[in-house]
């Protein structure tokens, strides 16, 4: 149940710091469908490798 509160709190975090990038001139004009599912993967994957981080650091350090 924590995990999926963590995971809550770190997917809008992750997409409102990946706003900052500038990913639109990596891609294709005409491929914007692409462009968006790429920019949700790589969100979904950092907050899947953050939210299991703390996770396991908050558990090792009985923290949690």
């Amino acid at each position: 149940m924590i995990k999926v509160i963590l995971y809550v709190i770190f997917l809008p975090f992750v997409i409102w710091l990946m706003e900052g990038l500038n990913l639109n001139r990596i891609f294709k004009q005409s491929r914007i469908i692409q462009a968006r599912i790429i920019y949700l993967m790589i969100a979904i994957s950092i907050t899947y490798l953050t939210t299991n981080f703390l996770y396991d650091f908050f558990i090792n350090f009985k923290i949690l």
